[in-house]
């Protein structure tokens, strides 16, 4: 039989899953390579035969994405799918250009192909751009779930960056779970504030052997939470869909993929950042949501920040540190830190630009949109040594940390610091509560407590 030769494009995450789902025990195809890009360092690496299945004894190779011409040509490559998020679509083109001209068709894998179903009732929380306010919609979601005395277990969008082997599948209950499975911190922004608050949160490599592991958990499990990565649309077939949309960056739902397959499929569209956005960017986002998903629940949302020590801003010269993702691929040019800076009154934002060192600098080298706010990138030990090195060179009087968790723990910051914090605030009606409540209903869930 001949098998169709196929590149997977990815950024170790959808990249892997749609190997899993779709090619791994097909016989028709022949998976030659996966192509990486986003993620430092990931390219030089192998899919491992024990995660890649019998077809594929020797494993899978991982080149990096400025081989995908040659790779194509070298291995007479059929078939390339793209398979990572966060991009406009005139990169997609681009890329799909590229690959046509080399002579191999580009492929998207939609739900359908890729969309696993769960035995428990699940909620998908996704976007239609990194940074749009995910996180504390994950949170309000699993607290008001818990506060009718479900059993909630959130599943997190991959991160596999390390041992992919040790990372098949992965469960966070307590902190101690971070550093025995060496989180980067992206990982740990993600991760901690699940197991602070009591519910259990999965992520790892193997999304079919990790939702049947969240289903069976041994504290229980009413209801699953998918809690989505960039833009990338659910790996589960949600019966709740979610997605959240910026204003401040509006058009962009209707001009990055996949976040417009997020804003279409959407049950509940959650308007997020009203208090800090334009006028005009609110009404830009409504008239993209009536466009395309007029049918949707909207709710309008803030997320109002709070700081611990709101003195060592007050005309101080500050370091904003902000989340890293959100501001590479996810383009962000304002975030937490920098809302923060300006409602305390900062006398100035110190650009971290003239002191960073290491892979930090090609960080800013390859996004110099991100300007005067320093990204906390961790994806290994060498980022995190040149981040905790660039924070002591900078010359500032107090650093605001903008990120989920507090580098604190992470890293040695000499200078006086103090985090930002932000939760979802609905305004008006509907809201998470009632929405909820009538998923709850129309799925037969059954709890013990009514919400406060």
């Amino acid at each position: 039989m001949n098998r169709r030769t196929i590149i997977i494009i990815g950024a170790a995450g959808r990249d892997f899953h749609n190997f899993n789902t779709f090619y791994r025990c097909d016989e028709s195809y022949n998976v030659v390579a996966f192509t990486a890009a986003q993620i430092p360092d990931i390219d030089g690496r192998k899919y491992p035969a024990e995660l890649a299945g019998k077809l594929y004894p020797q494993g899978i190779p991982i080149f990096a994405e400025d081989d995908l011409v040659q790779l194509i040509h070298d291995k007479q490559v059929s078939e390339c799918v793209f398979s990572y998020s966060d991009m406009p679509y005139h990169k997609v083109m681009a890329l799909s250009a590229v690959v046509n001209a080399a002579g191999a068709n580009f492929t998207l894998l939609g739900p359908q192909a890729t969309m696993l179903k769960s035995a428990k009732p699940v909620i998908s929380v996704c976007a239609t751009r990194t940074g749009c306010g995910k996180s504390q919609t994950s949170r309000k979601v699993i607290e008001i779930l818990m506060a009718k005395g479900l059993k909630v277990v959130a599943v997190r969008h991959p991160m596999p960056y390390g041992d992919l082997v040790a990372q098949k599948v992965q469960r966070f209950a307590v902190l101690d779970d971070l550093q025995k499975h060496h989180c980067t911190i992206e990982e740990m922004e993600e991760y901690e504030p699940h197991v602070v608050r009591g519910n259990v949160i999965y992520a790892g490599v193997d999304y079919e052997a990790i939702l049947r592991a969240a289903e069976n958990d041994p504290a229980g499990c009413d209801v699953i939470v998918w809690d989505g990565g960039n833009n990338d649309f659910p790996f589960y077939k949600p019966d709740l869909a979610i997605t959240v949309a910026d204003p401040h960056r509006p058009g962009d739902e209707l001009n990055y993929y996949p976040g417009e397959v997020n804003l279409r499929i959407a049950d509940v569209i959650i308007i997020n950042k009203i208090d800090t956005a334009s006028p005009e960017g609110v009404q830009i986002v409504r008239q993209s949501i009536e466009l395309v998903n007029p049918q949707a629940r909207v709710i309008d949302a803030a997320s109002p920040i709070r700081v611990d020590r709101p003195e060592i801003i007050r005309d101080k010269r500050v370091l904003v540190v902000e989340d890293g993702p959100t501001l590479t691929h996810g383009e962000m040019k304002i975030g937490a830190g920098i809302v923060a800076a300006h409602k305390y009154g900062a006398r100035e934002c110190v650009d971290p630009r003239p002191f960073v060192v290491g892979k930090l600098a090609e960080t800013f080298k390859k996004y110099p949109h991100i300007g005067q706010l320093l990204p906390a990138m961790g994806y290994g030990e060498t980022q995190v040594r040149d981040l905790e090195a660039t924070i002591s060179r900078t010359d500032c009087d107090s650093v605001i940390i903008g990120t989920p968790i507090d580098l604190n723990r992470i890293v040695k910051i000499k200078q006086p610091s103090t985090r930002v914090y932000y939760d979802l605030q609905e305004i008006g009606q509907p809201d998470l509560a009632e929405i909820l409540d009538d998923f709850l209903k129309a799925n037969k869930i059954k709890y013990t407590a009514e919400i406060k």
